[in-house]
């Protein structure tokens, strides 16, 4: 039986497929597409076997989960495709309504870690179908993600505010933030550690083929987007896909604070597979 792999279907994640599809890998595996939250959840369900999920996600199942080593969605500074896009000055959200994207969990819980720790507000939060126009018509802000915040920037609203959550971040903290890691199911990596082996060596390996080509890889990515490749190289520039030591502290320090704000039980062990 083929591995069951996860894919997010975000222009942030096409840098792997691209490599996967130029390295001929697709034939061995089943690659299963999903927004970050439907992954998690298959995950759960043990209908994958590995697949990136939100970092938040790891934490709140860490029991049952290992971490891949060397591969992550992560960002170091601006990450431009997370974004608060606001009616007011974010100084000034206070108590107000923020509507919050339904496809992320680390991104909700990220925004409210920011509001809270380095602007002390408390605005009122509810979850939403990531559309801005009909977030706005309830909310003072909005927070999209992915491609719908990708969209909508390239589009900018000149009447709004507009927050990147990465930079947010990098000034609060000085660290990285790693919004999305691959989890393995710990018994399909006890049992076909070979495999987890081969998907980890080739997964690396694309990303850097599709690194060393990324004019290419955004000229196929815009084809069938209202913005230019150009755009999308910019933002792949933006990305960091490695799972080093800095992203690690990165991370460690957002579980503490999610925990310390009681969005955790607890603050989870790194635990990262040696293949």
């Amino acid at each position: 039986m083929r591995p069951r792999v996860g894919h997010i279907q975000f222009i942030n994640c096409f840098p792997l497929f691209y490599g996967l599809i130029e390295k001929k890998f697709l034939l061995e595996v089943d690659l299963i597409k999903g927004n970050p939250s439907d992954l998690d959840r298959m995950l759960k369900d043990n209908l994958l076997d590995l697949a990136p999920i939100p970092s938040i996600a790891y934490a709140r199942n860490y029991r049952d989960y290992v971490i891949m080593p060397e591969i992550s969605i992560s960002c170091d500074g601006d990450v431009k495709s997370i974004y608060l896009f606001s009616k007011v000055p974010i100084e000034e959200l206070g108590r107000k309504k923020v509507a919050l994207t339904n496809i992320s969990a680390t991104s909700q819980a990220l925004l409210r870690i920011i509001m809270a720790k380095k602007y002390g507000a408390a605005p009122e939060y509810f979850s939403s179908a990531p559309e801005l126009g009909a977030m706005l018509l309830e909310a003072d802000a909005a927070l999209l993600i992915g491609d719908d915040a990708l969209r909508a920037k390239y589009k900018q609203d000149p009447r709004l505010y507009i927050y990147d959550l990465g930079l947010e971040w990098k000034h609060m903290t000085g660290l990285p933030m790693v919004f999305s890691v691959w989890a393995i199911r710990r018994d399909f990596a006890r049992r076909r550690m070979d495999q987890v082996r081969l998907i980890k060596d080739t997964f690396v390996e694309c990303m850097n083929y599709s690194l060393e080509h990324i004019e290419d890889v955004a000229e196929k990515a815009a084809q069938w987007e209202t913005f230019p490749a150009e755009y999308l190289v910019e933002y792949f520039a933006s990305l960091r896909f490695d799972f080093d030591q800095r992203k690690q502290e990165g991370l460690m320090r957002y579980y503490q604070e999610a925990c310390g704000m009681g969005l955790i039980q607890e603050v989870p062990p790194l635990d990262i597979v040696e293949v």
